[in-house]
């Protein structure tokens, strides 16, 4: 279970911008100040529909263990990769999209430049040591105008931040607990990941990083 007992929600020092690219930005620090009602919010959604490991088309289990809050969730199974209302394990919707989650999600992409974005999906990820995400385009939603909000918790990453070919030299961007990272315009279909976890501890999420993406699917 999350310690959110231990980061109670305060005032943090304003967030710092560091650009990526046209289009890309990290928000450092910026998800502090709610910290606590967020990993609140996980454990609630986490008890409704727990954490798994979904196989990829080509019958792979994937490392990283996953689940989504609101109206859509990203699914993966031998017949693809794609958005639905219902949870496969569970037969119903998906837990409800917390306010907390939207209202942060909506701050962080005007902060970055994207006024008025309202997510309807919530991708949740947990990594543990070794775990990773290899390159790939968020190319699964309707509306590539929408940005894509990444906000981590927990133990620290290194992001991949790369081009718009797969074989573009990616950026290595450490992240801590509360960056969060905004793309979207001509960044919007650029490729990133996730290189393997080093061990490491976090007072509240232990030995893991709790990624949440939020995306407009639908």
């Amino acid at each position: 279970m999350i310690t959110a007992e231990l980061f109670p929600d305060s005032a943090a020092p304003t967030a710092r911008t560091e650009p990526l690219c046209d289009g890309a930005v990290v928000l450092r620090g910026f998800a502090l100040p709610e910290q606590a009602s967020l990993l609140q919010a996980i454990d609630a959604i986490v008890a409704q529909a727990p954490f798994r490991h979904l196989i990829t088309p080509g019958g792979r289990r994937m490392s990283v263990g996953m689940t989504n809050a609101g109206p859509l969730g990203w699914i993966s199974d031998r017949q693809g990769y794609r958005y639905d209302a219902i949870d496969p394990d569970s037969g119903r919707r998906w837990p409800a999209m917390p306010e907390v989650f939207l209202r942060l999600a909506g701050r962080a992409a005007a902060q970055a430049g994207f006024a008025d974005f309202v997510p309807d999906a919530c991708l949740i990820n947990r990594y543990r040591a070794g775990d990773r995400l290899s390159l790939h385009q968020d190319r699964d939603e309707r509306d590539f105008g929408q940005p894509i909000v990444s906000v981590s918790l927990g133990i620290p990453a290194i992001f991949l931040f790369g081009g718009l070919q797969r074989a573009d030299r990616p950026l290595r961007v450490p992240l801590a607990h509360g960056d969060v990272v905004v793309w979207g315009g001509p960044a919007r279909l650029r490729h990133h990941g996730v290189l393997p976890l080093k061990p490491d501890h976090h007072a509240a999420l232990g030995e893991c990083r709790i990624n949440l993406t939020f995306r407009r699917a639908g």
